[in-house]
């Protein structure tokens, strides 16, 4: 529910915003349908897979450990939100690196800050991401997983959040700025500037882990331009992004 309620507040911000519908616009049908396939991939099969076949998975691996984890809900929640999110940061990395860049490279081609480029991704990424392994897994450990969901939850709309247009008025960004990844600090991750940009900001929710391993880039205005270029087909874009490297 609070997935499904930011992405509707934020669709609906978009679409009050002249910007917002003017990048909409002018969006191609291969963007429109990588984008939509994608937020169906994340949105629906994502989450229908953790609870069917990885919960499955884990119960023909792990078949003595169902429901044995007894957590405190702040432990619970802290273990999805901060632990998982150091998880991902390095995910995130490796997504960086020159084998599996190719795999990432679909998600930078958006060039603009879209909530629906959220997803933006070849079909198969989302198998190499932490969070479709490690949600499934605790959720089988654990004998109340709710804080732990309301966490993922969390981080989901964030996720969505840090892609839009839709910044924290001045006051909550003076709060927000010092920990939480922004969508001005997102968009820096996502520049077309200069390709070291892209290796920073790495962070879901917090910018510590950035901090820590010297990746955090900070500026105060966006970036001119957006976007990693690409010749790679739809086809390509949705299936085979290494199609190219083969030739």
């Amino acid at each position: 529910m609070i997935i499904f309620l930011t992405f509707i507040i934020l669709i609906g911000w978009n679409l009050r915003q002249p910007q917002g519908q003017i990048a909409w616009r002018h969006k191609s049908i291969a963007a429109w349908t990588i984008d939509l396939t994608g937020l169906f991939m994340q949105g629906i099969l994502i989450p229908l897979l953790q609870i069917t076949v990885i919960f499955q998975l884990y119960h023909y691996i792990l078949p003595l450990d169902r429901a044995s984890w007894q957590l405190h809900p702040l432990a619970a929640w802290s273990l999805s939100f901060i632990c998982v999110d150091y998880l991902y940061y390095w995910n995130h990395r490796l997504l960086h690196t020159k084998w599996l860049w190719r795999a990432h490279l679909v998600h930078h081609t958006v060039t603009d800050m879209d909530i629906l480029g959220t997803s933006r991704n070849t079909l198969w990424t989302s198998f190499a991401i932490v969070y479709l392994w490690i949600h499934g897994l605790f959720i089988y450990l654990l004998v109340d997983p709710t804080w732990y969901i309301l966490g993922a939850s969390l981080t989901s709309a964030l996720d969505l959040w840090r892609h839009s247009r839709c910044h924290p008025t001045p006051t909550l960004d003076r709060f927000l700025r010092p920990w939480l990844i922004l969508p001005l600090d997102h968009a820096w991750h996502h520049a077309e500037v200069n390709i070291s940009q892209q290796h920073c900001n790495f962070g879901a929710n917090f910018k510590f882990w950035d901090r820590i391993h010297g990746t955090y880039y900070d500026r105060a205005i966006p970036p001119d331009r957006l976007g990693t270029p690409t010749d790679l087909s739809l086809s390509q874009q949705l299936f085979d992004p290494y199609q190219l490297l083969r030739k």
